[in-house]
């Protein structure tokens, strides 16, 4: 009976998310989020079950280093679409602590203008310790948003470690964000994140930066020349804008048509999301392996004697890893 019941709650969470409730979208996400086993059984029915009613939204990934202004742009490029008529969904990852999990979700205090709108929706979610700062549950946090009816999806990254690697695979356009400065500040540049943009924008175009800015997008147009793009049908565009004033920010958005425009005509938009799902299945996968491996009394056990004649020097860990391996067939 109690399954029963918690499958009728499921079709009236998914019910109530379709007509863009934002009370049944929050709740949506934090069952998605749950590291319960029940609820994550519940999520992954409830996913399937809205699976229809996704796929045809916006999906733009954000990143750069602290201080290169994510969330004002955000919050300028948010009130900008949905003074355009989109309904605009943000999730917003935080830096959490590896050892407690815990986060500062600030970003939603730094978007005051979006925060106010009716037709967007913030989520900060804690980073939980994931790969480079990317929640674990953003991509199906993605999807819930989109059955809600939200026509663009922003992600926002720590911008730090590999975070970027794991937005490119969720999103559709990679948006990287710069500081101005020339020179010897463009030798910091990374080649990696570089080449997985397919734009690169300088903020703080205004004032007295707006030389500095002009210089660095020159210099950064310079280095892309010596790069391979992601795609031969689009070639990432370098611009600047002013998170602050607005500037530049409808530019911004023009691109991310242009590119879907780009990827639609030459097929490339459809086989880029093919490979993100079979990329999203092996990373659930992934962890659907290792949280087995935590939580189930009798193979945790094994595993902590392996891990101690390991750490013994009596197993090497190639062998090691192959007896924790056999553990799961």
């Amino acid at each position: 009976m109690v399954e029963k019941k918690a499958s009728l709650d499921i079709k009236s969470l998914a019910r109530d998310l379709r007509t863009g409730s934002r009370a049944a979208l929050a709740r949506a996400i934090t069952l998605v989020e749950s590291r319960r086993g029940d609820h994550q059984a519940l999520a992954r029915e409830l996913v399937q079950m809205l699976l229809p009613d996704t796929g045809k939204a916006f999906r733009v990934g954000i990143t750069g280093s602290p201080g290169v202004g994510k969330s004002t742009t955000i919050d300028a490029l948010g009130t900008y679409l949905i003074e355009q008529g989109h309904k605009v969904a943000v999730l917003a990852v935080d830096p959490s602590s590896a050892r407690s999990g815990g986060s500062i979700l600030g970003d939603k205090t730094r978007m005051a203008r979006l925060s106010a709108s009716d037709d967007a929706f913030i989520r900060p979610s804690p980073s939980s310790g994931t790969l480079g700062g990317v929640a674990a549950k953003t991509r199906e946090a993605m999807l819930l948003c989109e059955a809600a009816g939200f026509g663009v999806v922003l992600v926002e990254t720590v911008g730090i470690g590999q975070s970027e690697t794991a937005v490119c695979d969720m999103t559709d356009f990679f948006l990287a964000l710069m500081l101005p400065g020339g020179g010897d500040e463009l030798q910091g540049i990374k080649k990696g994140l570089v080449e997985l943009a397919d734009m690169i924008a300088i903020n703080k175009a205004d004032g007295d930066n707006l030389k500095r800015a002009n210089i660095t997008a020159a210099d950064y147009r310079g280095a892309l020349h010596i790069l391979s793009p992601r795609s031969e049908h689009w070639h990432p565009p370098v611009e600047t804008y002013s998170a602050l004033t607005g500037n530049g920010i409808a530019k911004i958005w023009q691109k991310v048509l242009d590119h879907r425009k780009a990827m639609n005509a030459s097929g490339d938009f459809a086989a880029r999301r093919r490979e993100q799902q079979v990329k999203w299945m092996w990373s659930m996968l992934e962890q659907r392996m290792l949280a087995r491996l935590r939580t189930e009394a009798s193979v945790r056990t094994k595993v902590r004697k392996i891990e101690a004649e390991v750490a013994d020097g009596h197993l090497t860990p190639a062998l090691a890893a192959e007896q924790i391996l056999g553990l799961l067939q």
